[in-house]
């Protein structure tokens, strides 16, 4: 039986969060009524002319310079001929030969190891519209608020060899485009969009196998799903001596398979040709190097700062440099308090999963960095023990007020008083005779029962660290 290797390489379409469309004045926003947005450039009346969104091309020089691609200083838009009923002018402006963008690279994490993924090409163009077709009759709806919409298309080496490859890699473009703030990564409305190519060949063969491109897909999880079950379809016709198909398929998410869409088109089935509209774009040197200087701080190098100056593990580092706001508010948390460790444990783990259950995300946090480092000093400087915490941490979470209000407030304070505390143990030493001679006759899990009652007794408040020496002193007859 012939072994086979996957060839995978991803075509990841990006909307560019600008507020008008990349050759019209109509906004972009989402959630309009159908057809709201649009004029006579995104229509294609007779007469009208593109003018070319200046922001839209410097979002697409900040992402080449954060995926180490080089720029051309000159590039033509094309026009790429197909007849939809969603593309009004009967053609789309897009990049062909000459894109904005090229040969660059990501380096991507799986499992502890690292792969380098290489980038063909990142081009501008414009959104087509949306279909939208009857299910219990033969009509279809055509919405063109998207329509001319700007977009990237970021497209990347078939260097990939597995679905949970092409997962990473998809994640890691949603993360960069997130960071530089040119997009907002959403795939279920639609804003970052995925195609695969897949193909087999031979383990150990270099020469590429019969390509089919998989559409429609618009998440993480069924990225990795429609590429794996297009491998085993694959692989099924290979092994029956059959021979794949090149062809462009869908992802059906409710049965988890792929189906024919239409016979693969290639670049000349298109009739590319310079838009006559359209001057070439030149950007120059100026124009690279001040966006060059403006990149904000890229994924890679907040994980690699974040393990290098907090000595923090890859789990957390990951977990932290997920979404920028994470991180910044991470940042913002330990120079109120230098714990890196407590800190991170505090976020992952009480903050997620507080944010997780009231469906909010970072940006709707009640919890402010400020106040989670303080909550976490008060912790060690023993003015509340990690168990009033947490009770502290809910009512800052409902109410966004400070940790020292709300001990003020509440009476939460722990005590620390080494009377006091010696206090209530001989009283509950005296209380309980029984217990401490089972305790000095060798059941040592009887200090369990101290310690309960004295939290008991004082509410939970008393510093667990001054219990347990005084109650060990005296249990010993110190």
């Amino acid at each position: 039986m012939i072994q086979y290797e996957a060839v995978i390489g991803l075509e990841v379409h990006a909307q560019l969060a600008t507020n008008s469309k990349i050759f019209a004045t109509s906004a972009t926003t989402a959630g309009r009524p159908p057809n709201s947005l649009t004029d006579p450039v995104t229509l294609g009346m007779p007469g009208v002319l593109p003018v070319l969104n200046k922001r839209v091309v410097d979002f697409a020089i900040r992402l080449g310079l954060a995926t180490n691609c080089e720029i051309n200083r000159e590039s033509i838009f094309a026009r790429k001929h197909y007849f939809y009923p969603d593309l009004p002018k009967g053609y789309q402006i897009s990049q062909y030969d000459k894109p904005i963008c090229h040969t660059g690279h990501l380096t991507i994490r799986l499992g502890g190891e690292h792969k380098r993924v290489g980038i063909t090409r990142i081009h501008l163009e414009e959104d087509a519209g949306k279909n939208t077709h009857g299910e219990n009759e033969p009509t279809s709806f055509i919405d063109l608020n998207r329509a001319g919409v700007p977009l990237v298309e970021i497209v990347s080496e078939p260097d990939m060899r597995t679905p949970e490859e092409a997962g990473a890699y998809m994640r890691h473009i949603r993360q960069i485009v997130r960071y530089l703030e040119i997009c907002d990564g959403n795939m279920e409305e639609g804003s970052l969009r995925c195609d695969a190519n897949v193909s087999l060949r031979p383990l150990g063969s270099t020469e590429l196998g019969t390509k089919v491109e998989l559409k429609n897909i618009n998440s993480f999880r069924f990225v990795e799903k429609a590429i794996a079950y297009e491998i085993t379809r694959q692989t099924m016709l290979l092994d029956q001596g059959d021979k794949v198909i090149q062809e462009t398929r869908l992802w059906d998410e409710q049965k988890g398979t792929t189906r024919s869409m239409r016979s693969k088109e290639y670049a000349e089935d298109y009739r590319y040709f310079p838009d006559p509209d359209l001057l070439p774009l030149v950007v120059d040197h100026e124009w690279i190097e001040k966006t060059r200087s403006a990149l904000p701080e890229l994924p890679e190098q907040v994980y690699g700062r974040f393990k290098k100056m907090y000595r923090m593990d890859e789990y957390y580092c990951d977990i932290l440099t997920e979404e920028k706001l994470t991180a910044r508010y991470y940042d913002q948390a330990v120079a109120g308090h230098h714990n890196p460790a407590a800190i991170a444990n505090w976020i992952t783990t009480e903050l997620f999963g507080r944010l997780n259950k009231e469906g909010l995300d970072m940006e709707q946090c009640p919890v402010s960095p400020e106040n989670l480092a303080l909550l976490v000093k008060l912790i060690d400087d023993d003015v509340i023990s990690g168990k009033i915490a947490k009770v502290v941490f809910d009512e800052m979470f409902s109410t966004g007020a400070s940790p020292l209000s709300i001990i003020e407030s509440t009476g939460l304070k722990q005590i620390s008083d080494k009377d006091h505390i010696a206090e209530v143990i001989d009283r509950i030493l005296a209380n309980h005779p029984e217990q401490v001679a089972q305790f000095r006759e060798g059941k040592t899990k009887m200090m369990g029962f101290f310690v309960g009652q004295v939290m008991k007794e004082t509410e939970g408040k008393a510093n667990p660290k001054v219990v347990n020496e005084l109650l060990t002193q005296k249990l010993a007859g110190e």
